[in-house]
C-alpha cells in the first residue's frame, strides 16, 4: 500500500477534524479545515484510501505546506 501525506494549501489554525485514524475516505472527502483570514478551508483526499494518522490537533496553527494526515491507498 502507498502513503500520501495529506497538506495544507494555506496556513492558519485547525478548526475541524472531519476523519479520524481508519476511517475510509474517497477522493474530495475534507479530512481537515483550517480556519486563515475568518475563513474555513477544506483539506481534502486527493485519493480514495484509510486515514493511516492525523498529524495535528484541534487548535493546533500549522504552516502552509506542512502534513496534516497520512492516508493508506
Amino acid at each position: 500500500m502507498a502513503e500520501i501525506k495529506l497538506v495544507t494549501e494555506v496556513a492558519g489554525r485547525i478548526c475541524a477534524i472531519s476523519a479520524n485514524k481508519g476511517a475510509r475516505v474517497s477522493v474530495g472527502d475534507d479530512v481537515v479545515l483550517v480556519e486563515a483570514m475568518k475563513m474555513e478551508i477544506p483539506v481534502p483526499s486527493p485519493v480514495s484510501g484509510t486515514i493511516k494518522s492525523i498529524l495535528v490537533a484541534v487548535d493546533d496553527v500549522v504552516a502552509e505546506g506542512q502534513a496534516v494526515a497520512v492516508l493508506e491507498t
